[in-house]
Protein backbone atom coordinates (compact mmCIF):
# COMPACT_ATOMS: atom_id res chain seq x y z
CA UNK A 1 0.00 0.00 0.00
CA UNK A 2 1.57 3.36 -1.38
CA UNK A 3 1.88 5.92 1.52
CA UNK A 4 0.14 9.80 1.24
CA UNK A 5 1.87 12.21 0.38
CA UNK A 6 2.42 14.42 2.99
CA UNK A 7 1.77 18.42 3.14
CA UNK A 8 5.58 18.65 4.42
CA UNK A 9 8.69 18.08 2.30
CA UNK A 10 10.70 14.99 3.42
CA UNK A 11 14.37 14.82 4.05
CA UNK A 12 15.69 14.60 0.82
CA UNK A 13 12.77 17.31 -0.74
CA UNK A 14 14.31 19.47 1.65
CA UNK A 15 17.35 18.97 1.13
CA UNK A 16 16.53 19.66 -2.74
CA UNK A 17 14.50 22.85 -1.84
CA UNK A 18 17.82 24.19 0.31
CA UNK A 19 19.61 23.74 -3.18
CA UNK A 20 17.38 25.64 -5.23
CA UNK A 21 16.22 28.36 -2.59
CA UNK A 22 20.42 28.97 -2.49
CA UNK A 23 20.08 29.06 -6.35
CA UNK A 24 17.77 28.55 -9.31
CA UNK A 25 16.48 27.68 -11.39
CA UNK A 26 18.79 24.77 -11.67
CA UNK A 27 19.08 21.34 -14.02
CA UNK A 28 19.31 18.35 -11.93
CA UNK A 29 22.39 17.20 -13.02
CA UNK A 30 23.11 20.77 -10.97
CA UNK A 31 20.94 19.61 -8.20
CA UNK A 32 22.34 16.19 -8.02
CA UNK A 33 25.93 17.62 -7.36
CA UNK A 34 24.97 19.90 -5.20
CA UNK A 35 23.05 17.32 -3.13
CA UNK A 36 27.04 14.88 -3.57
CA UNK A 37 28.66 17.87 -1.83
CA UNK A 38 25.81 17.54 1.00
CA UNK A 39 26.92 14.20 0.99
CA UNK A 40 23.90 12.82 -0.60
CA UNK A 41 25.19 11.11 -4.15
CA UNK A 42 22.25 10.09 -5.34
CA UNK A 43 21.68 8.29 -8.77
CA UNK A 44 20.18 10.31 -11.54
CA UNK A 45 16.96 8.48 -11.72
CA UNK A 46 16.58 9.30 -7.95
CA UNK A 47 17.03 12.67 -8.34
CA UNK A 48 14.64 12.75 -11.60
CA UNK A 49 11.53 10.79 -9.97
CA UNK A 50 11.93 12.98 -6.29
CA UNK A 51 11.49 16.28 -8.18
CA UNK A 52 8.26 15.50 -10.31
CA UNK A 53 7.16 14.03 -6.66
CA UNK A 54 8.18 17.73 -5.51
CA UNK A 55 6.49 19.09 -8.90
CA UNK A 56 3.27 17.13 -8.09
CA UNK A 57 3.55 18.45 -4.20
CA UNK A 58 3.33 22.18 -5.61
CA UNK A 59 6.85 22.64 -3.89
CA UNK A 60 8.56 23.19 -7.43
CA UNK A 61 8.16 24.12 -10.86
CA UNK A 62 9.39 22.58 -13.54
CA UNK A 63 10.74 24.67 -17.07
CA UNK A 64 12.03 23.76 -20.21
CA UNK A 65 15.37 25.45 -21.26
CA UNK A 66 15.71 24.11 -24.76
CA UNK A 67 15.62 20.33 -23.94
CA UNK A 68 16.72 20.60 -20.62
CA UNK A 69 14.83 21.09 -17.86
CA UNK A 70 15.11 23.48 -14.79
CA UNK A 71 13.44 23.37 -11.26
CA UNK A 72 12.63 26.50 -9.29
CA UNK A 73 11.11 26.35 -5.73
CA UNK A 74 7.60 27.25 -5.50
CA UNK A 75 7.59 27.49 -1.94
CA UNK A 76 9.95 29.77 0.24
CA UNK A 77 11.93 29.04 2.98
CA UNK A 78 9.75 30.89 5.01
CA UNK A 79 6.29 29.22 4.21
CA UNK A 80 7.98 25.77 4.97
CA UNK A 81 9.67 26.45 8.07
CA UNK A 82 6.47 28.12 9.12
CA UNK A 83 4.60 25.11 8.26
CA UNK A 84 6.38 22.54 9.52
CA UNK A 85 7.05 24.30 13.41
CA UNK A 86 3.06 25.30 13.54
CA UNK A 87 2.72 21.05 12.67
CA UNK A 88 5.22 20.31 15.78
CA UNK A 89 3.67 22.63 17.57
CA UNK A 90 0.53 21.92 17.39
CA UNK A 91 1.15 17.93 16.99
CA UNK A 92 4.07 17.74 20.34
CA UNK A 93 3.22 20.27 22.29
CA UNK A 94 -0.52 20.51 21.87
CA UNK A 95 -0.29 24.13 20.62
CA UNK A 96 1.92 25.90 23.16
CA UNK A 97 4.63 27.74 21.59
CA UNK A 98 6.40 28.29 25.50
CA UNK A 99 6.95 24.60 25.39
CA UNK A 100 8.32 24.80 22.74
CA UNK A 101 10.94 27.31 23.87
CA UNK A 102 11.51 25.97 26.99
CA UNK A 103 12.41 22.51 25.24
CA UNK A 104 14.72 24.03 22.43
CA UNK A 105 16.70 25.82 25.96
CA UNK A 106 17.14 22.23 27.19
CA UNK A 107 18.42 21.33 23.99
CA UNK A 108 21.52 23.40 23.22
CA UNK A 109 23.74 25.48 24.69
CA UNK A 110 23.24 29.46 23.86
CA UNK A 111 25.83 31.98 23.42
CA UNK A 112 25.58 35.53 25.46
CA UNK A 113 24.86 36.69 22.09
CA UNK A 114 21.95 34.35 21.54
CA UNK A 115 20.23 35.19 24.97
CA UNK A 116 20.21 38.66 24.08
CA UNK A 117 18.94 38.71 20.93
CA UNK A 118 16.02 36.44 22.58
CA UNK A 119 15.83 39.09 25.10
CA UNK A 120 15.21 41.31 22.96
CA UNK A 121 12.38 39.56 20.83
CA UNK A 122 10.64 39.04 23.74
CA UNK A 123 10.68 42.92 24.97
CA UNK A 124 9.16 43.31 21.73
CA UNK A 125 7.11 40.75 21.63
CA UNK A 126 5.78 42.13 24.92
CA UNK A 127 5.54 45.51 24.16
CA UNK A 128 3.32 44.97 21.10
CA UNK A 129 1.25 43.49 23.39
CA UNK A 130 0.70 46.21 25.67
CA UNK A 131 0.06 48.42 22.34
CA UNK A 132 -3.48 48.71 21.50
Amino acid sequence: MARSASEHPTELELLILKVLWEQSPLPVRDIRQALARAGRDLAHTTVITTLNVMVRKKFVRRTMDGKACLFAPRVSREQVSSKMLGDIVDRVFDGSAAAVVLNLFDQGDLKADEIKELRQILRQKTQQEKSP
